[in-house]
């Protein structure tokens, strides 16, 4: 998944047992929510968003989300059922802040991304144009910028502000729309003359306008044309932090690139290009921007490229642990030394009634009537009330029109189908279906191939435990070769490899090959044909080790008193010399806090899992202790 994603491990454990929502603050909740997790990279068949199947405008409250749960899947379902190591587990709450999960992207030179310079990078021709004009913010009066902050954070009534020119010069004239474009991003401005004297009005650029093309400004010859920076967020996950830049800056999001997505419930940190935008306008967004900071500016010729990070480094704060300190010990040098298994984590596969495998499945098989039955039927558990309806309402008369009236929102899963079905008839499903978004709709087919090299790998893991066995597989280059019983002997459970059903890719010459083959025949596939009448949907399969080895692994237990503090001391903080945690040798609480890097593609809930000894399914959370959500 060239988009990093890394679960949020949506559960509590020990006494009260429960999940964490999503919030604008920093503050402990009662409700799970399952995140994207921070993977990234990955074969290219992997290189998909995950957005919830459907989705909905506000969370559930807790006793909804309970009773929905309990038709969601565990990890029995999806094929986790492994462990590597022998510890004891141990319970303990994960996320309770969303500051209890840091992480910090390693790009592509092995370098991890900070957030430590605010500074605007000065080229020649800048500094020449800067000593020749009077500085921008001299042109505008403190009531002036007053009036524009406001109306640039849609708190003045007024539709615009209105700025006589005094001294009415084209220069002057040229001097303030610069001036109120770079201090107050989002703003647009044009000149309008009445009673002979000049103004310039200043007005937000909004809707379609702000998708327009963006202005042509100069652009000196010896800058690189993308303005790289580094993005640090909070409770926000990548593509809405883009969204809101694109908005202020009245670009498409498309003229962002990056190199993977981060996680919601976190703090992350990670690299972002920009065509032909400077780092000042960038750095005025700091200004208005909430729960989002730029810096680390520098100019280049190249964009960035989805997957061609080296991973991310995670800091995760696990509270109120319950483990003693040698349990922690023999859990953690486990993890140093073994690692864990390469599982695809619980997020993969949704959240809801209808698991998202079971619709890879559906599209593979070319049932596209099961594709449309399995996302528009009625299901158990609760839903929002308009689903409920529009689900209703289809199964009743199958008429996409009216079940479309019934969802305030059409851009969820349901009703971009419905769009679909609506213009092009229920005999032409494949073309209704193609208005789902190509990441959304390949979420679906990757889902299905991920349940099965889970279910296969437990079963290696099952029958030959962690060694390398005759028949195994380990890549060469590129390609995959099946180990004799002499070269099993000269490598390690690190070296394996598991194939992702597909076109492109062999099998283990053991037992666990002919498994593939069962499963998939049992699903009503063939896996000698992965091919598809639809080229998006054909599979050519990839391959993935089996046990992961963390890097950078480090830990350390504290102890403190407030529940309610950080635990981490963020790249933020620091620029704002705000002092480091402090920890209490006495205090009442305990924390496991951990720091480990993962190369692409890698769960870190999976990590946590092996530390943890659970399961972070939230059906599973649920069924614990549904009085946590109480």
């Amino acid at each position: 998944m060239a988009e990093s994603e890394t679960m949020s491990l949506p559960v509590q454990t020990g006494d009260k047992r429960g999940c964490s929502e999503d919030k604008d603050e920093d503050v402990p909740s009662k409700k799970p929510k399952v995140e994207s997790d921070h993977e990234n990279g990955g074969a290219p068949d992997l290189n998909v968003e995950e957005p919830a199947e459907e989705a909905s405008e506000e969370d559930e409250d807790g006793d909804t989300f309970a009773d929905m749960m309990k038709h969601g899947l565990t990890e029995t379902d999806v094929g986790i059922l492994k462990y590597v190591s022998d510890h004891e587990g141990f319970s303990g709450i994960l996320k309770e802040r969303y500051s209890d999960f840091v992480v910090h992207e390693i790009n592509k030179q092995g370098k991890t991304v900070h957030l430590d310079d605010l500074s605007i990078p000065v080229d020649s021709e800048q500094a020449s144009e800067t000593e020749q004009l009077p500085k921008e913010s001299d042109v505008l009066t403190e009531e002036q910028k007053k009036q524009l902050g406001e109306l640039q954070l849609f708190k003045n009534k007024e539709e615009n502000v209105t700025i006589e020119v005094m001294d009415d010069t084209k220069e002057k004239r040229t001097l303030v729309h610069k001036a109120i474009k770079t201090q107050f991003p989002g703003l647009e401005t044009k000149t309008e003359e009445k009673d002979g004297r000049k103004f310039i009005v200043a007005y937000h650029a909004a809707g379609k306008k702000a998708l327009a093309a963006p202005r042509k400004h100069f652009w000196p010859k010896n800058r690189g044309s993308y303005c790289h920076f580094t993005l640090y967020k909070e409770n926000k996950d990548t593509m809405d932090a883009i969204n809101v830049l694109s908005k202020f800056l009245r670009l498409r999001p498309n003229m962002f690139s990056y190199m993977g997505t981060k996680d919601k419930r976190a703090i992350t940190v990670q690299e972002i290009a920009v065509l032909k935008i400077t780092a000042e306008r960038l750095a005025h967004l700091n200004k208005c921007l909430m729960n989002l900071k730029l810096g680390n500016f520098c100019y280049k010729n190249h964009p960035l490229k989805l997957g061609e990070l080296q991973g991310n480094h995670f800091t995760v704060v696990i509270r109120n642990i319950s483990g003693t300190s040698e349990q922690v010990h023999q859990a953690m040098t486990s993890l140093k030394t073994t690692g864990f298994i390469n599982y695809f984590g619980m997020q993969r596969f949704g959240t809801t009634a209808v698991p998202t495998q079971h619709v890879g499945r559906a599209i593979l098989r070319n049932d596209w009537n099961e594709v449309v039955d399995l996302i528009l039927k009625p299901r158990p558990g609760a839903e929002k009330e308009f689903l409920v309806r529009c689900r209703e309402e289809w199964a009743k008369c199958q008429d996409p029109e009216a079940a479309l009236k019934k969802l305030p929102n059409k851009r969820c899963v349901e009703g971009q189908l419905l769009r679909g079905l609506s213009m092009y008839g229920k005999k032409n499903i494949v073309t209704a279906f193609g208005m789902i978004p190509r990441n959304s709709r390949l979420m679906y087919v990757h889902s299905y191939q991920s349940v099965v090299w889970n279910t296969m790998v437990s079963r290696r893991i099952d029958s030959f435990g962690l060694k390398a066995v005759e028949g195994d597989l380990v890549l060469r280059g590129t390609a995959a070769h099946v180990l004799s019983a002499e070269e099993a002997e000269t490598h390690t459970i690190h070296d394996i490899v598991m194939p992702l059903p597909g076109f492109d890719v062999i099998y283990p010459s053991h037992h666990i090959g002919e498994g593939y083959r069962e499963m998939l025949t049992a699903d009503g596939l063939d896996i000698d044909n992965m091919r598809h009448k639809v080229k998006d949907y054909s599979l050519a399969g990839a391959y993935r080790r089996v046990v992961i080895r963390p890097t950078d692994v480090s830990w350390e237990v504290i102890h403190y008193d407030d529940p309610r503090i950080s635990l981490v001391h963020t790249d933020f903080e620091k620029l704002e010399n705000k002092p480091a945690p402090v920890f209490i040798k006495d205090g009442k609480y305990r924390a496991l806090r951990m720091e480990f890097s993962l190369p692409p593609s890698t769960y870190a809930t999976m990590a946590i899992r092996e530390v943890l000894k659970l399961d972070t399914s939230i059906k599973k959370q649920t069924q614990l202790n549904t009085t946590w959500f109480n």
